[in-house]
């Protein structure tokens, strides 16, 4: 079942300059999908269009089968949701804001509520303005997940804070998952909080996706190459070759990541470019991002 649809989504702050440009995806109901790429790639103004906060220039989404824009009371009771730049009201205080929420979804768990306070020690009389950035945080999670959402959005939900706030607001989300089979899409800068959490990567580089893959088989059908640069071949030989997702040249040598796995991106190499001796291997998230953020398309 999908529970995201993304089909062509267009989407321009000026004109002739797409943010997103003909992105299509899905998200199938209990997977966890980590949205990737660097600042400005497109990443939050997608999920506000999921969320109905933005509206595709061109293009069309469906969230549970149902335009968000067209009925937003109907997909947002359903939904979770956290940003980065999410602000509260610092004048209220915990409980007013918990309230405030429980009113708006009906299906809001009380004892779940309970649990999360307790668990992450957050006073219900102290206002908003009294509390950490990531305490802060924390309470706009309880009162996304506290009426158990069939999908939850995460916007760059733990960025600034401090790794052990990180962490346990990241485990909070995955326990959430394992005991009622959310759906969550979620994007960050950090690369092992998308090894612990996603079982899928989609990669907006330049406005469209430039990877989307489960990350088991990244890690065993990708690979990185590196080219000697006294194998005369150039850049556009290499980004040219079947499954070359991009390259570029390093001091030591022209890297190149291919959607396959090393030895046979080797013998490809070998077979079309004429080159002996190329250093074929797999890589984890972080590396692979760079080399392919980095490199020529």
């Amino acid at each position: 079942m999908k529970i995201i649809e993304f089909d062509g989504i267009h989407r321009a702050y000026r004109r002739g300059e797409d943010v997103l440009d003909g992105v299509t995806f899905d998200v199938r109901k209990g997977e966890v999908v980590g949205l990737l790429g660097r600042n400005g790639a497109g990443k939050t103004t997608l999920l506000r269009i999921a969320m109905g906060m933005l509206d595709p220039q061109r293009g069309s989404v469906r969230v549970f089968g149902m335009d968000p824009l067209k009925r937003p009371v109907e997909v947002k009771r359903r939904i979770g949701y956290v940003s980065e730049d999410q602000i509260l009201p610092d004048f209220l205080r915990v409980e007013e804001i918990i309230r405030l929420h429980e009113g708006v979804y009906p299906g809001w768990d009380a004892a779940l509520e309970s649990e999360l306070i307790d668990q992450f020690a957050i006073p219900r009389s102290a206002r908003i303005a009294e509390l950490s950035k990531g305490q802060a945080r924390q309470v706009a999670l309880i009162c996304a997940i506290s009426h158990s959402p069939e999908l939850l959005i995460l916007d760059e939900p733990a960025g600034g804070l401090d790794p052990a706030a990180r962490r346990e607001f990241l485990e909070t989300s995955i326990r959430m998952l394992n005991e009622t089979g959310t759906t969550i899409l979620f994007s960050t800068h950090y690369m092992n909080d998308v090894e612990r959490l996603a079982g899928r990567v989609v990669l907006i580089h330049r406005g469209r996706i430039l990877l989307d893959s489960d990350l088991d088989r990244l890690h065993e059908d990708y690979s990185i190459c590196l080219v000697p640069f006294a194998a005369g071949v150039d850049i556009d030989t290499l980004t040219g070759l079947p499954g070359c997702l991009a390259a570029r040249e390093r001091r030591e040598a022209m890297h190149a990541v291919f959607s396959m796995p090393p030895a046979e991106s080797a013998a490809l190499i070998e077979r079309e470019a004429g080159v002996r001796g190329s250093s074929c291997r797999g890589s984890d998230l972080e590396e692979m991002f760079i080399e392919l953020v980095g490199g020529q398309l």
